[in-house]
């Protein structure tokens, strides 16, 4: 057998689904049993089976036509098609496991709920909880919830430079993991065997997994930006990166989101796009911040990205997510920009460094909690202002029916400019419109 087959065959054994529910079986978690075709017409099993489980409180709804036994996953009706001409689906919707039986172990609810397709994961066994909460952080940490707290954390109180450099290369990774998944376009694992805890990004294609992505370039280019800008022992980020690394790409294997092959995919892609790129960060941070026309080169480029990428595929959130990147990087970029101009964020002079660590005060603590606080609320603020104005205006220039949200924002004519302009000008508040307000009561 030649190297390339046994490379080939080791690629199609990591890609299985039975290795995924196997390390979830490992981790303690199991899919509950498949309701009976006699449980489904008795209306007491159905009010059992649509009791609320331990961690969800809310009422999970009957799931119309339900069927026994396990369905396969081509006759899913929550399924993105096929492109013509060849791809396989975006995924699977899975069937809810509705019979508890008497003396069940503990169960779990959906992780989280697709807010475009209403779609939740699967009811399950899980007999480890600390590892479950555990692998809930790491998925959490390449989540939307983790990136609008820990970038301008970042930039309002560590290190504005780092901060504006941690999106340049998190805009180019995510950006190019999620048109690489267009372009190969391998499904999620299969459900069963899988037991799908989250579907929040169940609709998109697989490979790579852009968790694992951001997991890897992140920490790896935080210790690359601060050591020697900072004074540190090594030894910490040294620590720091196989950790976080390791958290993130397990914890989507045990939420059943991604195969082994699509996590050491994503991995080993992060490191080569590292290695390509990284070395003009520096680069584009300082064309960013001094160059006269820079905004409208960025805005022109982001866009221009977008469009190339929004043609790859029909709909799924992956287009949406896309269309948040480049608009959160574009109004990072452009503000940053506006505050360098007018003197409101200023990088420490080259004869400072390494920066030493400031001592942890009441006032420094205080300080950063205050800034934290009235600075996530002006964002959220705006984001909500932004799409009270954006996803009404574009149903309206498309004459798209806006009754009802959801079913609007699954039109791309009024999910991408709602998330491109809405995260644009989220960016944009990050990097000068918060710092402002911050001089202006003096707590800069």
């Amino acid at each position: 057998m030649s190297l390339r087959q046994r490379l080939a065959l080791l690629a199609r054994r990591l890609q299985e689904p039975q290795k995924v529910a196997r390390f979830q079986r490992l981790c303690g978690v199991e899919a509950l049993p498949r309701r009976s075709a006699a449980a489904a017409t008795d209306p007491r099993e159905d009010e059992k089976a649509e009791a609320p489980v331990a961690g969800d409180a809310r009422r999970r709804e009957p799931q119309a036509g339900a069927s026994a036994g396990p369905r396969p996953p081509g006759n899913d009706r929550n399924q993105c098609p096929a492109k013509p001409g060849g791809g396989a689906p975006n995924g699977v919707r899975n069937g809810l496991a509705t019979e508890l039986g008497p003396a069940s172990p503990p169960r779990v609810g959906a992780l989280r709920r697709n807010s475009l397709t209403g779609e939740e994961g699967e009811l399950a066994h899980v007999s480890n909880w600390p590892l479950y909460y555990l692998f809930c952080f790491g998925t959490e940490l390449g989540n939307e919830l983790f990136y609008i707290l820990f970038f301008p954390f970042w930039i309002w109180n560590l290190d504005a430079l780092v901060g504006r450099r941690l999106v340049i290369i998190w805009v180019l990774v995510m950006y190019l993991g999620q048109c690489t998944k267009d372009i190969i376009r391998w499904p999620r694992p299969a459900s069963p065997p899988v037991v799908k805890l989250e579907v929040f990004y169940n609709s998109e294609y697989s490979m790579p997994s852009t968790h694992a992505m951001s997991g890897t370039a992140i920490p790896i280019s935080m210790i690359l930006l601060t050591y020697g800008r900072w004074q540190y022992p090594l030894l910490y980020g040294l620590i720091l990166i196989p950790c976080w690394c390791s958290l993130v790409c397990l914890s989507r294997i045990y939420m059943g989101m991604h195969s082994i092959l699509d996590i050491i995919a994503g991995f080993l892609y992060t490191i080569l796009i590292l290695a390509i790129f990284y070395p003009f960060v520096d680069l584009i941070d300082n064309f960013n911040q001094t160059q006269k026309y820079s905004p409208l080169i960025i805005i022109g480029l982001h866009l221009a990205l977008g469009i190339f990428s929004f043609t790859l595929d029909t709909w799924s959130t992956s287009r949406g997510d896309t269309a948040e990147i480049l608009g959160s990087g574009a109004g990072i970029a452009c503000g940053s920009h506006l505050s360098h101009n007018v003197g409101l964020i200023l990088d420490p002079s080259l004869d400072m460094l390494p920066l030493a660590l400031t001592p942890i005060t009441v006032t420094v603590f205080g300080k950063a909690i205050l800034r934290i606080f009235i600075g996530m609320v002006f964002v959220l603020i705006v984001r909500d202002i932004m799409k009270r104005i954006t996803i009404p205006l574009a149903c309206k220039i498309f004459s798209i029916p806006c009754d009802d949200i959801r079913k609007a924002r699954q039109h791309m004519e009024v999910e991408l400019p709602y998330r491109y302009i809405t995260y644009g000008m989220v960016g944009f508040s990050i990097t000068f419109l918060v710092p402002y307000l911050f001089f202006f009561i003096g707590i800069s």
